[in-house]
């Protein structure tokens, strides 16, 4: 609890920095245009998904199973009174109902400021590099002063998390790539896909055949996705196939996760989880940042760009700052809740980013395009409605 107040006081100049500034110098403005003993626990969605297992209420162990990792399952199961067991009932809703407040409000802003970011700094992969490289000085600040336990791992361990990182790595690449190239709204409109990849993925490589019923929940995924692509004002096949392959990449770490087994009797939690995959993806994404972008985020280069580099700066690292803090947030909640109510908080959070981007950057949204999105985020609630009745009757 040290680490997630320490990470709040530090993301509390988020709240309070007005996003309305502008980067570009000569007075440019941005343009408006879960857990039953011994069961595998995986992080879904847009996290990474990765093989624990419930030793004690506080840890969890890496361990190996007799059976393949599969996507869905969490520390909690869906519909028990577990998601809000413990203490007193009310301390525990308004605990639940603070973090998915937070982590709605930290991925507002992060969308934000990496949108600005990006419209005027062309460089995804530094951009992406840059988000790592703050929450690896986040995750050794926590070490270094032992706010949050420091892990031992082993090799086994470092094996196991290494693909999951690559993955990681590359899915917020290819978020960046897209977001500097289309809307807002239209990334999020195309991510919402996300249900569609992993089933597809699973269907493919793990011989999970889908029900009819997830089948047919998918059709109004694929439709308004579909529907809002054609009418997008800002459309550009770039910014659409990134978007595709960052869901792609994310589903494929659930796939991934299926096919891990890790011998280990080390505990290790999900923030510690989370942590070593953020500094794994630095260091991937760090050698791939020199060799195909340079150094471009210098001071130098930014004023012969003609940008404002304090504003530049300050946005970076806001951007990064509510990258970590909401994606850390994240597994908070995953650990709490089912993966089936985390996906509908996800959705909750993907209408209330989409909205609020909008209304921010005055993105122009036809009644067809506001039309196919709401299809397709009614698709993916839909989905989840579904999946929620199949994990009842396992």
């Amino acid at each position: 609890m040290n680490c997630v107040l320490a990470i709040y006081e530090m993301q509390s100049i988020v709240l309070s920095f007005s996003p309305l500034l502008s980067i570009r110098k000569l007075h440019t403005t941005l343009s408006p245009s879960t857990a039953k003993p011994n069961r595998i626990l995986t992080f879904s969605s847009s996290f990474s998904s990765f093989p624990c297992q419930r030793s004690s209420p506080s840890s969890f162990k890496l361990a190996p199973s007799p059976r393949l990792l599969h996507a869905g399952p969490t520390s909690v199961p869906e519909g028990s009174a577990a998601e809000f067991s413990g203490g007193n009932r009310l301390l525990n809703i308004l605990e639940m109902g603070s973090l998915f407040a937070f982590w709605i409000l930290f991925n507002i802003y992060f969308n934000i400021y990496n949108k600005q970011v990006l419209k005027v700094y062309h460089f995804p992969l530094t951009v992406s590099t840059i988000q790592f490289a703050i929450g690896t000085l986040l995750v050794a600040f926590m070490w270094g002063f032992n706010l949050y336990k420091r892990p031992r791992l082993s090799g086994a361990q470092l094996a196991a998390i290494w693909p999951l990182a690559l993955v990681h790595t590359l899915g917020n690449l290819f978020t960046n790539m897209s977001l500097g190239m289309v809307a807002v709204s239209f990334t999020h409109t195309i991510k919402a896909m996300e249900p569609f990849f992993s089933v597809l993925l699973s269907a493919m490589f793990l011989g999970e055949n889908p029900t009819a019923w997830v089948v047919g929940s998918l059709v109004p995924v694929v439709g308004g996705v579909a529907l809002a692509s054609a009418t997008e004002a800002s459309f550009n096949w770039a910014g659409f196939w990134s978007a595709m392959a960052s869901n792609l990449t994310n589903q494929s770490r659930n796939v991934l996760s299926k096919k891990l087994m890790v011998n280990s009797e080390e505990s290790m939690d999900n923030i510690t989880l989370f942590s070593i995959i953020t500094v794994m993806s630095f260091l991937i994404s760090a050698p791939l940042t020199l060799l195909i972008e340079g150094v471009k985020f210098t001071p130098t280069y930014l004023q012969t760009s003609g940008l404002n580099v304090n504003e530049l700066c300050i946005r970076s690292l806001l951007a990064a700052l509510c990258y970590h803090a909401y994606q850390q947030v994240a597994y908070m909640i995953l650990q709490k809740v089912s993966p089936v109510t985390h996906s509908v908080g996800n959705c909750v959070k993907r209408v209330v980013v989409i909205v609020s981007s909008v209304i921010f950057f005055r993105t122009p949204v036809s009644p067809i395009n506001a039309l196919g999105t709401a299809i397709a985020l009614a698709g993916v609630f839909l989905y989840s409605r579904v999946k929620r009745l199949k994990s009842k009757t396992i």
